[in-house]
C-alpha cells in the first residue's frame, strides 16, 4: 500500500473494497498485543462483508495468539491467520477457531527462500482442513509460476499471485521447442538493443 502512495490504511483499504466488492480481502492489524489486535480486528471486520481480518499466528515475542483468535472466530469474524509456516502452528489455529470463516496463510515461497521444502506442510495443512469446511489453506509469498501449478495439485484452496507471475503463467502449455525458440529470439534481441559487436 505505501509503495502504491497510500496515506491513511483506513481509506485506503475503503477505496479498495470499492473495486473489490465481492471477492474476500484480507487487511491486517498492526498491534503487537492481543487486547489493540482484538480493537484494531473489530474495526476492520465493520469495513465489509467481503472482508478477512488478517491476525499473525504469534506477536513479535513469539507469543501464539490462539486465545485471540478463539475470540474473534466465536464472534464471527472471518480471519486470515497469517505467518504460518509449520504443522504445529496449524494445529494450534484449527484448535482454536469456531465455525466463522478462516484462512491459513502458509508462507511457502519466504520458506523455500530459506530453503525448506514447502509442499510436504501445505499437504499435510490441506488434509488436516478437509474436515473442517470453514477452513482454506493459502499458499502465500508465491515466487515463480511453477507455484501455480505446485498449489493446485496439492488441492491449496487460494494462492496468492503478484502481477508478473500471473503474467509467466501465459507459458504454461508452450512446448520445450516453443521454448527454446522464444529464448533464443530474446537473447537475439538483446545482443541487438545492446548495440554489442564482435
Amino acid at each position: 500500500m505505501k509503495l502504491s502512495g497510500a496515506k491513511n490504511y483506513e481509506n485506503y483499504s475503503k477505496k479498495i473494497l470499492k473495486i473489490c466488492k465481492d471477492k474476500p480481502i484480507s487487511f491486517e492489524v498492526f498491534s503487537d498485543d492481543p487486547f489493540n489486535m482484538e480493537q484494531q480486528a473489530l474495526k476492520i471486520n465493520s469495513w465489509g462483508k467481503n472482508v478477512y481480518v488478517k491476525i499473525p499466528v504469534v506477536n513479535t515475542k513469539g507469543k501464539f495468539m490462539g486465545p485471540l483468535i478463539k475470540k474473534l472466530s466465536k464472534k464471527g469474524i472471518k480471519l486470515n491467520i497469517t505467518a504460518v509456516y509449520t504443522i504445529k502452528q496449524v494445529q494450534y489455529i484449527l484448535n482454536n477457531i469456531d465455525k466463522s470463516k478462516v484462512i491459513i496463510s502458509i508462507f511457502a515461497g519466504r520458506m523455500a527462500d530459506a530453503g525448506k521444502d514447502p509442499v510436504p506442510i501445505i499437504k499435510t495443512a490441506t488434509k488436516m482442513s478437509i474436515k473442517k469446511k470453514n477452513v482454506e489453506i493459502l499458499w502465500a509469498s508465491t515466487r515463480e509460476a511453477y507455484n501455480h501449478l505446485q498449489a493446485k495439485q496439492l488441492n491449496c484452496h487460494i494462492i496468492t499471485t503478484p502481477p508478473a507471475i500471473i503474467d509467466k503463467i501465459s507459458n504454461f502449455g508452450k512446448s520445450y521447442e516453443q521454448l527454446t525458440l522464444d529464448t533464443v529470439q530474446a537473447f537475439y534481441k538483446d545482443a541487438k538493443n545492446a548495440k554489442f559487436k564482435l
